[in-house]
């Protein structure tokens, strides 16, 4: 077979050949330009890719510290609360935190970090930026030991490690570059009859839960407060996402503000953040879940179902996952499974008193020299003895 480039080079030098000297030189400064085309739009395709990607992870990073810190802030703001007399309680029905300059505090921490995942999510795919949300569970777990004076034991600083392990796992194999890149193609995933089930499913679980749920179990199981979060914050994400693919476009000089999607994507932004903000996450059902149940316990859980709901989505309506091959789609559900397994090593052996010094004991007494485990006031500190 004749190399095209070859042959095309003998037309060419034949062409110089029998022009004049200024059109040869024209003719030649083409044909550089010409065969240096394609090589060059792949050189700036593959910078711009990488220099998305980078971007991405550290808007990515960046909110996941800032909202780690947010956790502790509102904390430590129901704390202060609770310890005064006059104040109805946030799991209680009470809204005293609103007055509450530090729990404002926190909520602006949050909204830093909320701002860099909005930007995150323009720059990288979501299955690459909702993962690392795991670094804000170690950030909260490590703060609250050191600020709140919950226990982070040896068992939770392996299960940092772990989360840490499995998130990277998760950025080795998730997908590097957007399968939708304008908002032409975005408009013809909505159409998709799995992304049309997706939302309705998500509308008419979340009012069940909310009207029917909520008040008989709300307080006895963690799960209804923290799934009603998940599953708006999910279609939050894909409303973030979708807006910020228009104003991406239109900063590469592609108007889109022109577009009917993009001011449908701004409606369903505000809306998420309006219901989530008045009545459901942040402000209601998080702070509720906060103020019962350990924060320990809280950040973990709410990361999983987040990161879950998110990435069933984004799957969904970006097709995320259709470019990978099988071994990055397992290499993706393994790091999930090890980051989960992290963060739930973290919560179930919080309370166990375990460290460096006394795992050396152990390994190096026999086991008959062991005593029974002492259970503390309500069942769930337990101390290893050694004899």
């Amino acid at each position: 077979m004749v190399d095209y480039n070859v042959h095309k080079s003998y037309l060419v030098q034949g062409a110089t050949m029998a022009a004049g000297p200024s059109t040869a030189a024209s003719i030649m400064d083409a044909n550089n330009l010409s065969s240096g085309g394609v090589e060059g739009e792949d050189v700036t395709g593959v910078h711009s890719t990488l220099s998305d990607f980078y971007i991405g992870l550290g808007l990515a990073v960046s909110s996941s510290l800032f909202i780690g810190v947010s956790f502790i802030i509102k904390k430590k703001a129901l704390i202060k609360l609770a310890s005064g007399d006059c104040t109805t309680r946030a799991s209680e029905g009470g809204y005293g935190y609103l007055r509450e300059w530090l729990w404002w505090m926190g909520v602006i921490t949050m909204g830093m970090g909320e701002a860099c995942n909005f930007a995150a999510y323009a720059f990288a795919p979501a299955s690459l930026v909702t993962p690392l949300g795991a670094l804000s569970v170690l950030v909260t777990a490590v703060l609250s030991s050191r600020l709140l004076k919950e226990r982070l034991n040896l068992l939770g600083k392996i299960g940092c490690a772990v989360c840490l392990l499995g998130s990277t796992v998760i950025v080795i194999h998730s997908p590097k570059e957007e399968e939708v890149s304008s908002m032409a193609e975005l408009a013809l995933k909505m159409k998709d009859a799995g992304f049309i089930l997706y939302v309705i499913a998500v509308i008419l679980v979340t009012l069940f839960i909310v009207v029917y749920v909520s008040p008989r179990y709300g307080r006895s199981n963690i799960i209804v407060y923290i799934s009603v979060c998940s599953l708006i914050g999910s279609l939050s994400v894909l409303s973030v996402k979708g807006l910020g693919l228009a104003i991406k476009e239109t900063l590469n000089g592609n108007q889109q503000f022109t577009n009917i999607l993009t001011y449908f994507w701004l409606a369903c932004v505000i809306s998420c953040v309006s219901v989530q903000l008045v009545y459901l996450n942040k402000l209601v059902y998080l702070n509720k879940a906060l103020d019962i149940y350990n924060t320990s316990m809280v950040t973990p859980i709410y990361y999983v179902f987040f990161t879950t709901f998110v990435i069933l989505a984004s799957s969904i309506l970006f097709k995320e996952w259709s470019s990978l091959g099988a071994s990055d789609i397992i290499g993706n559900l393994i790091g999930f499974l090890t980051t989960i397994i992290g963060i739930f090593q973290m919560q179930l052996f919080r309370d166990v008193n375990i460290s460096i010094r006394q795992l050396r004991v152990l390994i190096h007494k026999p086991s008959s020299t062991l005593t029974q485990l002492e259970v503390g006031e309500y069942g769930t500190e337990m101390r290893l003895c050694v004899v």
